[in-house]
């Protein structure tokens, strides 16, 4: 295959995870959740930001022609339908995790009530809204309306809540720029519970150099905290009230990952400018957060090697050739990596013998499918940019395109 047919094929692929891996039992309490991750330690495990980035899957799988409009427009609805009646929720936010068969909380794991995870949801019901109109958008109307942003907002802090415990009430704090900025645009435009347009002043700009890249940085570096957001609102051309590019942020953020991987290539064998891409993912000691400094100095970045596709194919829209030349060399250097899913989570050649992970995630195959599209079409983009609660976000906060300054 060319290049440009390795990365069609992963976003075929990764779209083929989300059509796949979900409960298509229309009887099902359950039906239309798609599983957090493969594994058969996961069977039953959904997550609410798979189905965020599987809604917005669906739209690209029916553009593209893996799927029927009629085949979409109903996994879409019957999706919706579970979410308003049958998913348990506390005043509109919704647990991380669930139960694929009953849309109940999954109780084996310490969860919480997740705004983040919630808001990855609500960016893909968006899409769908955007993309089908009709009884998608009423159900979406309705489903955006009943979350109440002031439940998670702190008004000391003025900072939002990361979860929320029905018994002790808020926890944690997003007082750093990551991968929240989605939450300003959906909280501050809400017309049921808005929170106040300063939130958006309540967190932390940290500015860090890596070489010869100065950039706002998230606290453990991680490349999806600069991919999330902006899979859905089209950062591009656009700068903040305070004059602030976050796309050409994430451009020097991405370079500044692709570069520490150069420069420590000798400590790390996985690592070339060739294979690059340090973010969340699997590793040989599990789940870790594998970043590029600056670091917060309270954060513990546990790099060893290990290398995620997702985290250049997340930034094919920053680094379009860096980001190409990654995916081919991992399709052509390391077939243990391909599945039926396209790129498996990740791989480290620095153990006593070559790691490859034998899962892929939601959001990791969803981060590259809405990227990879975005930078073929602007699909998405086009989409979640049109809808109205985004305009009124755009306009509350202040962001300005280019034009406009």
């Amino acid at each position: 295959m060319t290049r440009e047919d390795i990365i069609q094929e992963e976003a075929y692929r990764s779209f083929l995870f989300f059509w796949q891996e979900a409960n298509t039992d229309s009887s099902s309490p359950g039906f239309g959740l798609i599983r957090d991750k493969t594994g058969d330690d996961a069977v039953h495990v959904a997550s609410i930001a798979s189905v965020g980035f599987g809604l917005s899957a669906i739209v690209i799988g029916v553009e593209r022609e893996w799927i029927t409009k009629e085949e979409g427009y109903n996994r879409t609805k019957g999706t919706l339908e579970t979410f308003l009646h049958r998913v348990e929720h506390i005043d509109g936010f919704f647990y991380h995790f669930l139960d694929m068969r009953t849309a109940k909380r999954y109780k084996e794991y310490h969860d919480c009530a997740s705004i983040i995870d919630t808001s990855l949801f609500i960016n893909g019901a968006i899409t769908s809204a955007e993309y089908f109109g009709g009884d998608i958008a009423k159900l979406v109307e309705q489903i955006y309306e009943r979350i109440n942003w002031q439940t998670y907002y702190n008004k000391e802090t003025n900072q939002f809540y990361m979860g929320f415990d029905e018994k002790t009430g808020g926890f944690g704090q997003w007082d750093m720029y990551a991968e929240q900025m989605m939450q300003y645009m959906l909280g501050t435009a809400s017309p049921s519970y808005p929170v106040p347009v300063k939130i958006y002043d309540g967190f932390e700009r940290q500015v860090g150099t890596y070489g010869d890249y100065t950039f706002y940085h998230s606290p453990g570096g991680q490349l999806f905290t600069h991919q999330f957001s902006h899979a859905w609102f089209q950062f591009k051309g656009v700068v903040d009230k305070d004059g602030i590019d976050w796309f050409d942020n994430s451009i020097k953020a991405t370079l500044a990952s692709r570069q520490h991987a150069i420069d420590h290539q000798d400590s790390f064998q996985t690592w070339s400018e060739h294979s690059w891409g340090l973010t969340a993912s699997e590793g040989p000691n599990g789940y870790h957060g594998h970043g590029t400094p600056p670091y917060h100095p309270h954060v513990d970045v546990k790099n060893d090697g290990t290398v995620a596709p997702c985290a250049a194919a997340g930034s094919i829209v920053f680094t379009p050739e860096q980001s190409k030349d990654a995916l081919e060399h991992f399709y052509r250097n390391h077939p243990q990596l391909w599945s039926k899913y396209g790129f498996l989570d990740a791989f480290n050649l620095d153990m006593d013998s070559p790691w490859y992970s034998e899962r892929v995630i939601g959001i990791d195959k969803g981060i590259t499918l809405l990227m990879i599209e975005n930078e073929r079409s602007g699909l998405i983009w086009d989409l979640y940019m049109n809808n109205a609660i985004i305009q009124r976000a755009q306009k509350l906060l202040g962001f300005r395109t280019l034009q406009e300054v």
